[in-house]
């Protein structure tokens, strides 16, 4: 018997992927290839404007900062409870706390970690956690890892009658063991604002009217909102849905990054008072993470205060590419191809089957077009997608050259799979 050794182990596996069509890799798109992948919505990333009022805010805090001995200058040095906290950090979150109209913010080094913290110490024994089938797998890890006795189901993806059949059986279950608690546990929501894969928007009010029918029974529904899509894009000065909609006071707890529309790196959680300080005693993430460091703090600031100035007339420029992607689709691609229905600048085009979207992928990157492909089990099987991201910066030819490439690619590979079968 061969020797097994844990490389040849890791290599099964693999392979394994390799052969589903699965394997990820690293890889870096050249500096002209047209961006249809990023979450970079409203352009910030490559805002030579922004990069310059950054560069002159961190050469200020650096200016100022050398003329203290032994100030540090670079890395935060630890986690936010050891030396990593700092004055900047706190000042930035009573900004941010302000900006969403919120109570209070805490800091965390990522979106995933802030989830990760958030589901994992949140639920408590005996309540429920009702999550959209479609969050982010960031919130399945944090669920994986919370108090044993809570109740966690998955209802039908934006489907709020579904919802509310789950939220009565779970207030019976919680009302008919009520002897059991010392305060009745309550039940949590999930959403997304925006969804990363469909593009698809949460029914927040609709939500909103079954937690008022519920009211207090069974301590209530508490509604978590994940608005990582929706900051910038949507809002006064991208402040997010949950602003939009004015339903701050009706949520529970919001998360916002910075790594999307910001163009910075980072996230923020919102809520009580009670929830920051809950979250800074047991949300493992930032418990155990050296924190961000003074230029990331810095270029969050940086890129706020820049939306607060230019949000406005970036979302006007994102949301008439939208139109015009829309449009195009209608006008070039032919039919029997489908698209995913989405207002928002996450769009999609069905190309069923890992190998086939990989050779769609592979060929609109030939032609300069940056896209990725989705597939299964990232989403279910058969509906595998190419995953087009829309931006502010995305020009009218770049758009209309896009959907043709799609046409030409998915137009060829249909003719030869049919061209196959007939040879059989």
């Amino acid at each position: 018997m061969a020797r097994i050794t844990l490389d040849s182990l890791l290599s099964t596996a693999l392979n394994r992927r390799r052969s589903e069509n699965l394997l990820r890799t690293l890889v870096i798109q050249p500096q002209d290839a047209r961006d249809f992948a990023s979450n970079d919505y409203l352009g910030l990333a490559r805002s030579t404007q922004l990069h310059c009022r950054f560069l002159a805010a961190l050469n200020s805090e650096l200016e100022s900062n050398l003329q203290i001995e032994g100030k540090v200058l670079g890395g935060s040095t630890g986690s936010r409870l050891l030396s990593g906290n700092s004055a900047t950090a706190v000042n930035l979150e009573a900004f941010l706390a302000h900006f969403h109209n919120a109570e209070t913010a805490l800091l965390f080094n990522s979106g995933y970690d802030a989830n990760l913290g958030l589901f994992a110490t949140l639920p408590h024994p005996g309540s429920s956690v009702l999550y959209d089938e479609l969050v982010h797998a960031s919130v399945h890890d944090g669920l994986r890892q919370c108090r044993k006795g809570v109740v966690i189901q998955k209802w039908r993806h934006n489907n709020v009658g579904h919802l509310e059949e789950l939220v009565w059986d779970q207030v019976a279950r919680i009302e008919s063991n009520a002897s059991r608690y010392s305060q009745l546990p309550g039940i949590i929501v999930v959403v997304e604002s925006i969804y990363s894969m469909d593009g698809d928007i949460a029914p927040l009010k609709q939500i909103v009217n079954l937690m008022d029918k519920v009211g207090e029974r069974a301590g209530g529904l508490h509604l978590i909102v994940d608005e990582a899509h929706s900051t910038g894009v949507c809002g006064p000065q991208g402040r997010g849905l949950v602003c939009q909609l004015g339903l701050e006071d009706r949520v529970f707890a919001r998360l916002h990054t910075f790594g999307k529309a910001v163009g910075a790196h980072g996230a923020v959680v919102l809520g009580s008072s009670t929830l920051r300080e809950f979250l800074v005693n047991y949300a493992r993430p930032l418990v155990y993470s050296t924190s961000l460091p003074m230029h990331s703090l810095i270029a969050i600031r940086c890129a706020y205060e820049f939306m607060q100035e230019e949000a406005e007339n970036l979302q006007q420029k994102l949301t008439q590419t939208i139109k015009h992607f829309r449009a195009q689709l209608k006008f070039i691609l032919p039919s029997g191809i489908e698209s995913i229905d989405s207002l928002t600048a996450i769009q999609g085009i069905i190309v069923p089957g890992n190998k086939r979207v990989s050779q769609v992928c592979s060929y609109l990157q030939s032609k300069g077009y940056d896209v990725r492909p989705i597939r299964s089990p990232t989403v279910p099987k058969g509906s595998e997608r190419l995953r087009i991201c829309l931006h502010a910066h995305n020009s009218v030819d770049e758009i209309t050259g896009l959907i043709r490439e799609i046409a030409i690619a998915c137009t060829n590979i249909r003719d030869t799979e049919m061209a196959s079968l007939s040879k059989l």
